[in-house]
């Protein structure tokens, strides 16, 4: 069988032209169909190779831009995580300087301060292990940076809150300074000051609660701070009078005026015109009566104004 042979017979187009005849064994035929077929396959394999590699390459390139521009973006988050981290540490010690300074470390107030401490002079930035905000090694891993940035973001939370306070105590002091009677409520001479003095009247040694300010008739009485008219209207021998409420306990009381400018509710600023200096009621001549009370006890009108 394997010594079998064909015959291929060519006949041209041409009558005259002659008639070839091949002749093939059938082994030769079926060992040229078997190293076609090898051929073939060699050629498929390494094509679909060669393409698997191909792809590989441009995966491996794709993984390696971004593995790059990933490391990239890790050195600039670490390096903002640093920075954060600083102005933190900057802030929480300001925090704790403005607490000591106005004593918010009182524990009646329910605010926390931690122990104020001297920064170390001889600490190289960076290098503390107990400071969870050192800067980030290049090795660091995305788990630490994200728990660094967890504790960050707690920080923050609880600066927030410190900063509140602090923002809250000091906007309760702006109140309370310009609800404090600190400036003078007329120009004039000072007749009568606050305290024991001999009665005009009757000669007796009695308490004078507030200071006497001399002065031209209607010469104008202004409001030493901000506050809320209260009262205004005759009270006895002190003729017509006013009294403002600026808060937290303060109030202050003007007497023997000529005329009054403002009217019981109104609200007024430091420096508003509220009446005129006169000599209502029990007066020997045109003055102002000026008090300053404290949860209702005379004070020193004196001790409150700052720009003698």
């Amino acid at each position: 069988m394997a010594n079998e042979t064909f015959t291929l017979i060519v006949v041209p187009d041409q009558a005259t032209a002659e008639v070839r005849r091949y002749h093939f064994k059938k082994k030769w035929l079926l060992q040229a169909a078997i190293a076609t077929a090898v051929v073939i396959t060699i050629v498929a394999a390494g094509a679909v190779h060669y393409f698997f590699v191909a792809k590989d390459a441009s995966e491996n390139r794709n993984l390696r831009d971004e593995n790059l521009a990933l490391k990239a973006e890790l050195r600039s988050i670490s390096e903002k995580v640093e920075h954060m981290g600083g102005t933190l540490d900057r802030v929480e010690r300001f925090d704790q300087k403005l607490r000591a300074i106005t004593l918010l470390s009182d524990p009646q107030r329910n605010l926390a301060m931690g122990p104020t401490e001297t920064e170390p002079q001889n600490q190289v930035p960076g290098t503390n292990g107990d400071n969870p905000f050192v800067r980030p090694k290049p090795t660091e891993t995305p788990k630490a940076l994200s728990e660094k940035l967890d504790k960050l973001s707690a920080e923050a939370t609880r600066q927030e809150q410190s900063l509140q306070e602090l923002q809250a105590y000091f906007q309760d002091q702006r109140f309370m300074l310009a609800s404090v009677p600190s400036v003078w409520p007329t120009r004039g001479w000072v007749t009568s000051d606050f305290g024991v003095r001999l009665d005009p009247y009757t000669s007796e040694r009695v308490m004078h609660a507030g200071m006497d300010i001399a002065g031209p008739h209607g010469k104008e009485v202004i409001a030493p701070s901000d506050g809320t008219v209260v009262f205004s209207g005759l009270e006895g021998g002190y003729g017509n009078v006013l009294v403002i409420d600026h808060g937290y306990g303060i109030k202050t009381r003007y007497g023997h005026l000529a005329t009054v400018k403002v009217k019981a509710g109104e609200k007024v600023k430091r420096g508003t015109p509220i009446a005129g200096l006169g000599n209502t009621g029990r007066s020997t001549g045109p003055h102002l009566h000026y008090e300053v009370r404290v949860n209702g006890i005379a004070q020193n009108p004196r001790k409150f104004i700052l720009n003698d």
